[in-house]
Formats: C-alpha cells, sequence, structure tokens
C-alpha cells in the first residue's frame, strides 16, 4: 500500500510539472495572412521628413502582414505595416479592436512599423500631421489582418536562420571635428556627431557607433514542409528616393521571399507571407561613408533589395525545422519624461509660435519651437516593452527608433543567443540615443516628439527588456565583458598588469578592469562606445573586437601603486587631418588634473612631427621637452604603442619593432609622486584624442621589449 500511495504521488507530481505540461500541450500551430493597406483616398499626407507634404500616387502597395503562433496554452501575434511610424494609443485602440474578433488578448500582440518614408502619416511629428482620413481606415485594415492570420491557423514547423549582410548597412552618423561643430536649430554650437556628415572626410574623425550586420529571420512551414511565413529582421533605416506611396525596400524584400519560395506553395495551403520588420536603426543607413567618395555606389532599390534576399535564400536553405516548440510572451509598460524645455527655451518658443499663428511651421526653426510647445504640455509618455519566445528563439522590441548599438546590447546579453530585436514596435516614440551619445548631439538628440524622451531612456527600455527576455526564458541574462581571448590579450593578461581594459564595455560611463583588482577607470562625456578595435589575427573572437571612440572626453584612472618606473600598452587609430591642429591629439597623459606638468604621449600636428608619434615632458617649471618618432602613421589605421619608463630612460615603441620610435631622457620629477591617468586627452584637456583607443594596459615596471612584441602580434 506505502509503495502504491509513493507512486500515485509521484505521479501527480509529474502531472503538475512544466515537464509535464509541455508534454501535454496541444501542437503548435501557425498561421499568417497578408492585407493591403494602400490608401484610397488622395492626396495623402506623408511623414518622414522635417515638414509636411501630400502624394496623389502609388509606386508600390502598403500591407500589414501578420503572424499568429499557437501552442494549446499562448495565442500571440506577430504584425508588421508599412508605416513610418505607429503611436501607442493608436495601436492600443487597434489591439482592443483585434482582440473582440478573435481569441488574442491585447498583451499578446506585438504590432510594429517598417518606417518607410513614403506611407500616409499615420500619427503627427516634427511637422506633418497625420492623415485624418487614413487613419480610421489603417486601424481597421490592421485588426483585419490579425484575423485573417487567425483563421488559417493550422500544424506548423519554426526554423531560425542569420545571415550576415554587412555590406548592406553603415553607418549614417558620423563624429564631427572639434573645430568643425554644427548649429542645431536652437541656435546653438552643439552638433559634435550628425547624419551624413560622414560624407565630407574633411569635416569628422570618425563613426559614432557601431553597425548590426544581422539579417535574421524565423522562418514558419507546414508541417508537410510548405512554406507558410518567414519573419525576417534587419537594421537599415530606409531606402529614400521614391515618388508616391511606397513601402521601400521592405515591401519588395518581401515580395521577393514570397517568390522565391513560390514553386515550394501548395494548394492545401494559404498564400505564403512574406515579413520584413525594422530592426535597431536609428543611426544606420545603407551608405558606407568609409569607402572613398569616388569608389562609393550607388545602388538602385531593386539592387540593393536584390542583394539581401540572396544572402536571406542562402540562409533559408539551411536551416533546420522543429515542431516540439511553445510560445511565451511578456509586456512591460513605462513611465517616461519627455526633455522639456527650461523658462528660456519655453519663452524663445512661444514667442516664434505666437508669430505662426495658425499656418503649419515651413522651417526647422519653426518645427522645433512648436515641438517645446507641445512636450511642455505633455511632460511624460508611456511606452510598450515586450518579449516573445517561440522554443529557443526569442524577440525583443523597443518602441522607439533606437541605435544599432541598443540593439548589440540586446541580441549580446540576451538569455537565448537567437534573438532578434524589432524596433518601432507597439507605438512611435522617436530616437532614444544612448545617454552618451546625448553628449554628442545632432538630430537625433534634438529635443522633440521625434526624440524627446528622457536622457536615460535607452537604459530603461534596454533593461525593460533583458528583463522579460529573461521572464520568457525562464534564463538569467548573458555577461558580455570581452574576456581576454587572442594572443595579444593571453600575453598582456600573463604578464601581470596593473589594470587592463579590453574596451568591449557596451555602456558607460565605467570602463571595465579585466584584473583580479578591478581598477575600473572612468569615461568622461565625449566618447562613443562598441567601434570596431583592431581586427589584427592577435585578437580571436567569434564577433569583431570592440574599441571606444574618443571625441573630447577622457578615460581617468589612478593605480595607487604605480611607481615612477612603469610601462603602458595600448592600440590607437587617429581619426583627425594631421594638418588640422598644433597637436593630432593626446593619446595618454600622467599627471595632475588641470594641470600641464606631467608625461604625455601623443600623435604631431602642424607644430612638430604631424603624423609621428611625440613624447613630451614637463616638470612644471620651465619649458616642455618634446621628443619626435621616426614613423608617419596613417589616419584612420590601428597601431600599437607601449611607453616604457626606466628610471630617466623614456622609450615608445611602435608596432612591435624592436628598435624604439622615440628614445629621450627624462627625470620622473612630478610624476613620480603622481597616481593620476588620462587615455584619449591630456591632462589640461589641450588637444585632446580625437579617435579611438583599445586593449590598454598598465604595469608596474618597464616592460622588455620581446613582452611589447607579443603585444603588437600581427
Amino acid at each position: 500500500m506505502k509503495v502504491f500511495w509513493t507512486v500515485l504521488w509521484i505521479l501527480a507530481l509529474l502531472v503538475a510539472s512544466p515537464i509535464a505540461a509541455r508534454t501535454a500541450r496541444a501542437e503548435f500551430r501557425g498561421g499568417a495572412a497578408i492585407v493591403d493597406v494602400t490608401p484610397v483616398q488622395f492626396p495623402v499626407i506623408v511623414n518622414g521628413g522635417m515638414l509636411s507634404r501630400t502624394v496623389d500616387q502609388v509606386k508600390t502597395p502598403l500591407n500589414a502582414r501578420a503572424l499568429v503562433l499557437d501552442d494549446g496554452e499562448t495565442r500571440l501575434a506577430i504584425v508588421v505595416v508599412d508605416s513610418c511610424m505607429l503611436e501607442r494609443p493608436f495601436l492600443d485602440e487597434v489591439k482592443q479592436l483585434a482582440s473582440q474578433r478573435t481569441k488574442i488578448t491585447p498583451q499578446r500582440m506585438l504590432i510594429s512599423a517598417t518606417h518607410t518614408h513614403s506611407a500616409p502619416a499615420s500619427m503627427s511629428c516634427l511637422g506633418t500631421n497625420l492623415d485624418p482620413t487614413y487613419v480610421p481606415y489603417l486601424r481597421e485594415k490592421i485588426a483585419e489582418a490579425i484575423a485573417l492570420a487567425e483563421a488559417n491557423l493550422e500544424p506548423a514547423q519554426v526554423a531560425w536562420g542569420v545571415g550576415d549582410a554587412a555590406p548592406f548597412t553603415a553607418l549614417r552618423r558620423w563624429i564631427r571635428r572639434p573645430d568643425r561643430l554644427a548649429e542645431d536649430p536652437f541656435g546653438n554650437l552643439t552638433v559634435r556627431a550628425n547624419m551624413h556628415a560622414g560624407g565630407n572626410w574633411d569635416n569628422v574623425t570618425g563613426e559614432s557607433g557601431p553597425e548590426d550586420p544581422d539579417l535574421s529571420m524565423i522562418s514558419l512551414q507546414a508541417r508537410d514542409g510548405t512554406p507558410l511565413a518567414v519573419l525576417a529582421n534587419f537594421s537599415m533605416h530606409y531606402f529614400s528616393g521614391e515618388q508616391g506611396v511606397s513601402a521601400d525596400y521592405f515591401g519588395l524584400f518581401c515580395n521577393g521571399l514570397q517568390q522565391h519560395l513560390a514553386p515550394r506553395q501548395s494548394d492545401r495551403h494559404p498564400p505564403l507571407v512574406g515579413i520584413m520588420s525594422h530592426g535597431c536603426s536609428g543611426d544606420i543607413w545603407r551608405r558606407d561613408y568609409r569607402v572613398p567618395p569616388a569608389e562609393r555606389e550607388s545602388p538602385t532599390i531593386e539592387s540593393y533589395t536584390a542583394g539581401l534576399l540572396e544572402i536571406a535564400h542562402e540562409t533559408l536553405a539551411g536551416l533546420t525545422y522543429r515542431h516540439d516548440v511553445d510560445l511565451a510572451m511578456a509586456e512591460q509598460r513605462l513611465n517616461l519624461k519627455y526633455r522639456v524645455p527650461d523658462a528660456q527655451r519655453l519663452h524663445w518658443a512661444q514667442s516664434i509660435v505666437d508669430a505662426m499663428g495658425d499656418r503649419p511651421p515651413s522651417n526647422s526653426q519653426e518645427v522645433y519651437a512648436l515641438e517645446q510647445m507641445i512636450l511642455h504640455e505633455r511632460q511624460a509618455t508611456d511606452v510598450v516593452v515586450q518579449a516573445i519566445r517561440i522554443g529557443d528563439m526569442a524577440i525583443a522590441t523597443t518602441p522607439t527608433e533606437t541605435y544599432a548599438l541598443t540593439g548589440l546590447k540586446l541580441k549580446l546579453q540576451s538569455p537565448s543567443p537567437a534573438t532578434m530585436v524589432i524596433e518601432l514596435a507597439n507605438g512611435g516614440d522617436g530616437y532614444i540615443p544612448p545617454p552618451e551619445q546625448h553628449f554628442l548631439g545632432g538630430y537625433n538628440t534634438w529635443a522633440a516628439r521625434s526624440a524627446g524622451l528622457e536622457v536615460q531612456a535607452e537604459p530603461k527600455v534596454t533593461e525593460a527588456a533583458l528583463g522579460l527576455l529573461e521572464q520568457v526564458t525562464g534564463r538569467p541574462r548573458r555577461r558580455h565583458d570581452g574576456g581576454i581571448g587572442g594572443k595579444a590579450p593571453a600575453a598582456i593578461s600573463k604578464a601581470d598588469p596593473l589594470a587592463y581594459w579590453r574596451l568591449e564595455d557596451l555602456d558607460g560611463p565605467l570602463a571595465r578592469d579585466q584584473t583580479a583588482a578591478g581598477r575600473d577607470a572612468y569615461f568622461e562625456p565625449g566618447v562613443a562606445l562598441f567601434l570596431e578595435g583592431p581586427s589584427t589575427a592577435g585578437f580571436s573572437f567569434a564577433s569583431k573586437n570592440r574599441a571606444v571612440h574618443f571625441a573630447g572626453g577622457r578615460m581617468r584612472a589612478r593605480i595607487s601603486s604605480l611607481p615612477a618606473d612603469y610601462s603602458v600598452s595600448l592600440w590607437f587609430w587617429n581619426g583627425m587631418p594631421v594638418d588640422a591642429r598644433d597637436v593630432s591629439g593626446w593619446m595618454f597623459s600622467r599627471g595632475r588634473d588641470h594641470g600641464a606638468a606631467g608625461e604625455h604621449l601623443g600623435l604631431g600636428g602642424t607644430q612638430d612631427g604631424a603624423g609621428k608619434l611625440i613624447f613630451q615632458h614637463h616638470d612644471g617649471l620651465g619649458k616642455p621637452s618634446t621628443h619626435v618618432g621616426t614613423t608617419t602613421i596613417d589616419r584612420w589605421t590601428w597601431n600599437h604603442v607601449a611607453l616604457v619608463r626606466s628610471g630617466d630612460s623614456v622609450r615608445a615603441y611602435l608596432n612591435g619593432n624592436p628598435q624604439p620610435e622615440i628614445d629621450a631622457t627624462a627625470a620622473p620629477g612630478v610624476i613620480s609622486n603622481v597616481r593620476q591617468l588620462f587615455f584619449g586627452g591630456r591632462t589640461d584637456n589641450r588637444s585632446n584624442w580625437e579617435g579611438r583607443l583599445d586593449e590598454i594596459a598598465v604595469f608596474n615596471r618597464p616592460l622588455e621589449v620581446s613582452e611589447v612584441q607579443r603585444f603588437a602580434a600581427p
């Protein structure tokens, strides 16, 4: 009898357990549908520009493309609409309407915009008001798409794939030189970074962030292998140049998927639905400004899309499908503040708006004056963040135009390595630059409904999305800190540095030390994170090595145990033309903050050694002594330098050459009692570094030449 009750108790536990529940779950099903949302009344108001405009013709149809998934317990919908932006209150109405026609609750619906700039205005933004005739029509059509996709549910299987589409995406936001600042619409010289500044190399020092080359796809098939839907995701803003209403490259890509897979269609199943969602593209476009101007190609929208489709087809051909998947979805609403105008700016805006009267704005100054009044009135807003799990695959969302760096933060830290990030989902709340990017200014940061959320909006949305991913996967997020990988980092670590900053940081303001001592450094305002670092064979990573771009700010460190005899090893990449100023830039400095005394390592300009290493020693009394290297270093190239002090001897080694580039005699003087170090600038903030630094290590002894060579391993 005791055995009987024991067995019965075990069986009861099994029935109640998640494993048993998953076994008992109904089979996985999926359905998809396309509904035409092309306007039927013309002309229509089109947004996406600074000022309002109307169009009266159709270049390509617009669609709402819906995917519904069901595992017997959870039913959810994913919809992508050919629209520039869809505001949250409107989408709340759509979800409520769709829930009345389906078995899907509003919290289980993800609705996003493709961000085509050639669609009717579904929300008001900048100088454009929404189209009042089109919005009710679109509301009905999106709900219709969800209901039709649900009606098409059938037993299904699913697969995940990622293609490398790096040639089709690049940074459009570049950092301007400190002497080439541009004016914002409020009349202030605040623009250190802006869209398309890279078109003129003489004005810039480099890109302001990384790109995300992933063309991610979730492919849905019927159980007999018939394609049902493909949900793709890519980080490229939009193609542009289309005349009339257009779905941009998003629509062409979807049509191309459907045509490619059409021969595998079966009359027993609904037509295949191709879906292209918008990845994190706030600072991304298609033109690569790193390519010399004379070599930049100008593809047509058709050739651009064809190239993406080729990658998609290759990726789809190698997928393995599963039908034993379950679903989970979670949602969080955040209340975020707007960056409202202060009294002075509000007075400025009021005077301009009063002068406008009832007419719409006619220039950017009037646009931003009106936006200040709107932000002042609203003060704050609610945004929606979601996460979805489909078996071992995950989707995270942002309600904003999100930088590629934010998408990488979510992908690299997601509990699921198979993660796509859909932006402009469940709202159209404007740009959310990472906090350090606000300091660099530019269009993406100018306070308006297009970029008005609080400075801390990006980390708040990112944290919410990561928390939701943890919730739906039941696993903790992954840690991303760069680690120690490759010959050069391993050699540095083995040499026992006092501090070693890989500069793989996804966020600031701390630069994380890789040693056990935990001597984290601090980034001052004026840096951009997670740029591409040196790519020599000495750094063996599954992904790119990363670096920090310095744009006026410094990295500050204090090492209390640092003796007068010491060494610094680092990689550098200069972004300034060497004829732009007296010193191209100082990359390292040891001395007291705000003072000139100490020793400084940099790159010469018009005053001494243009494009060559320079070392300056200043005892704080007389004229500083400057020593110049012999090798001219090209702009925008990675190089390694080691500064080695032993007694009165100071040597600088370039790229592992055993012959020192600089061999100077200078008594330690004031540095003997100074433990403060600065990277990316001088102690007195003169001619700070404009470019990238990476793999910085500090040692409490003079390095051997053989060690320097290993650190600079090609």
